[in-house]
């Protein structure tokens, strides 16, 4: 029997920093607008279509986007209210969608192959859009199309605030007028050695020799060439939201002092956001877990905008610890939870206050990562 053609669905928020900032202060519309910091070493994270038309774009240089369009509005970024949009979408696909996979904090893929036998996808697409945007009142594109790669193409040509359907017939007329750095994942030094090539379009890019490619690009320029092709065989990874960090100790004797608690507290804390960021990975909410001698055990976790950074996670940690520790009582087993990962790190991380934040946590991450996790602890955590 043959297996029903793919169908995926690619959604993608647009600009989505500035559509939340925009729907926080609707003075900001039409406006060049920016999110970002006002630091010499400040970056662009994203920008409106307004900024755009000025050649400003994501991770320029902040100075760079000002000596572009004097009069560019900048805001620092509201990261509560990101990560608040962001699952209040998630919610509502998760309710509505067969299999989802949440790729970045602002864009999902659904899975609707097969789904024709009880509805048709492309209206069930329209209004699932449509309900995101009732809910959230931010503009949304998507596309659908027969795998992952074609969907999203397919969604950054239907932008801003649009949606395209591809079938399977019309793939090679979508793509062949196309420039190759609209392939995802062909950024700037790969669009130079194909220009070098004399191939600058997709359709050139099908029709070059695969010997060549391997040549000048190795795995890279078969895998290009596939694309090239519209085949992209990549799966829908289902988004689960209990996806987890975790540790704890059980102590050998029991701790009554709430000061090494504490201490140890902050020690695995630090030790999560560590891993957190080795895997390129932000945490949505954390937990602590406390169990006393006679095995009485309580936890409480919280939700907070997501992060990777060990002060925001210790200060939340903290928090939650107050309100669950019984004083005057020993400790026999505390832990630490960080749940509701996403691989949205790189983008969410660019609108924060990059200058000073990131480049210490960089610092001391590559002294972790030569020296051990233990080479570097905060003055107030325990060393073990």
């Amino acid at each position: 029997m043959n297996s029903p053609p793919r169908r995926i669905a690619h959604f993608d928020l647009d600009a989505f920093f500035v559509s939340v900032e925009c729907l926080l202060n609707p003075e900001l519309r039409g406006k060049p607008l920016v999110v970002g910091g006002k630091g010499d070493r400040s970056v662009v994270a994203a920008c409106s279509y307004e900024a755009r038309k000025f050649g400003i774009h994501s991770a320029m240089p902040m100075r760079k986007a000002e000596e572009l369009c004097p009069q560019l509005t900048i805001v620092q970024g509201t990261r509560t209210a990101y990560s608040h949009y962001s699952r209040i979408i998630t919610d509502l696909i998760a309710g509505a969608a067969p299999v989802f996979e949440k790729a970045s904090i602002d864009e999902f893929y659904i899975d609707l192959t097969g789904m024709d036998r009880y509805f048709n996808p492309l209206q069930w697409t329209i209004e699932l859009r449509q309900k995101i945007m009732d809910s959230t009142g931010l503009p949304i594109s998507f596309g659908l199309a027969p795998n992952k790669m074609l969907a999203k193409m397919a969604t950054n040509e239907a932008k801003p605030n649009g949606w395209m359907q591809l079938e399977p017939s019309q793939v090679q007329d979508f793509l062949d007028p196309l420039r190759v750095d609209k392939i995802p994942g062909v950024g700037d030094h790969t669009f130079r050695n194909l220009l070098q090539l004399g191939i600058e379009t997709i359709y050139e890019l099908r029709q070059a020799k695969l010997p060549l490619l391997q040549q000048q690009l190795g795995k890279h320029g078969v895998d290009l060439w596939q694309k090239a092709q519209g085949i992209h065989t990549s799966v829908v990874a289902p988004w689960q939201e209990a996806k987890s960090i975790s540790t704890e100790n059980t102590y050998e004797q029991d701790i009554k002092d709430p000061a090494i608690l504490l201490q140890e507290l902050v020690r695995m804390t630090e030790k999560l956001g560590f891993e957190l960021r080795q895997e390129n990975k932000m945490a949505g909410c954390i937990a602590v877990k406390i169990r006393y001698p006679d095995f009485e055990t309580s936890s409480r976790q919280r939700s907070l905008p997501y992060t990777f950074y060990d002060d925001e996670l210790i200060l939340q940690a903290r928090q939650l610890f107050q309100e669950l520790y019984r004083k005057g009582q020993p400790v026999r087993l505390l832990g630490v939870r960080v749940t509701e990962l996403t691989d949205e790190a790189r983008q969410t991380n660019l609108f924060q206050d990059m200058n000073r934040k990131a480049e210490l946590y960089k610092a001391i991450d590559s002294v972790k990562t030569k020296f051990g996790k233990s080479a570097i602890f905060k003055a107030g955590s325990t060393k073990k």
